[in-house]
């Protein structure tokens, strides 16, 4: 029993890791250019920030650190294609990005929005199957990368991670059945209201900003509205008191006067 539990517990090789980005892709990617090249929070930094991270022991944190890389995109870049091979769970260091996909009839249904902070893409790690979506930026943007060996050997190795990563998947799971109920039975403000608050899941999201950096068309997307009436919607929540609108951006006024006004029709 000794042997195989040491077995499990050894730390993972260091990864010969696939690199998200191709150089063709530089046309439409800004790349780091090698280790201390990155404007902003360095990962350590940002690792750091992370509840479950502190959770880790010092030989976890130091493979984790040793594995982990950025990106940064601007705004409108495919960070991860849509039928692409899942290597990496994701974190958003800066910015925002939204998870997507497009019909064949180029109709683009936006799943989520993603503010910094926040780290996602557990579930897309543990299926083994090609990614079921895009990663775009909204605007520039600087993602963490944790290669799949690593994460799935934390779950392996330590109790306080697997315990977020059920967390994690637990919240999603919640937040897409709110989802569902609220695009069947709600008008659209309060639709708009509810996409909103649940970028304030403390779970999910632990650190968004109370400005959120969306279109109003981008809106809409994880609404389930057209932009004309995303743009109404909004009218009324600022008529309310509850947000300030203007391009390209939305201001939180009052946090639980919209969560109340999201389930007022519940």
């Amino acid at each position: 029993m000794q042997t195989i539990k040491a077995k499990r517990e050894a730390a993972p090789p260091a990864a010969e890791i696939t690199r998200p980005c191709n150089p063709e892709d530089l046309g439409v990617r800004k790349h780091d250019e090698g280790p201390g090249k990155s404007e902003g929070l360095a990962v350590d930094d940002f690792l750091a920030r992370c509840s479950w991270y502190g959770n880790l022991t010092d030989g976890q944190r130091e493979i984790v650190k040793r594995d982990c890389f950025d990106r940064s995109y601007s705004p409108g870049a495919i960070a991860c294609h849509r039928g692409d091979a899942v290597d990496h769970w994701l974190g958003v260091i800066e910015g925002i990005v939204k998870v997507d996909t497009a019909s064949k009839k180029g109709r683009v249904v936006t799943f989520a929005g993603i503010p910094a902070g926040s780290w996602f893409g557990e579930g897309s790690v543990l299926k083994e199957e090609p990614r079921a979506y895009s990663v775009t930026a909204v605007r520039d943007s600087r993602l963490a990368f944790m290669p799949r060996s690593t994460f799935l050997w934390l779950l392996e190795n330590s109790h306080t991670f697997s315990r977020y990563v059920i967390d994690q998947l637990n919240a999603r799971c919640g937040y897409y059945i709110g989802l569902v109920q609220n695009l069947r039975i709600h008008e659209a403000p309060a639709r708009v209201a509810f996409c909103l608050t649940e970028l304030f899941n403390r779970q999910l999201y632990p650190a968004t900003a109370m400005t959120l950096g969306f279109s109003q068309e981008e809106i809409g997307r994880l609404s389930g509205l057209s932009r004309q009436n995303a743009n109404r919607a909004l009218r009324t929540l600022a008529d309310a008191g509850l947000i300030l609108a203007e391009y390209g951006a939305v201001h939180i006024l009052d946090l639980e006067g919209l969560r109340e006004f999201a389930h007022s029709e519940d």
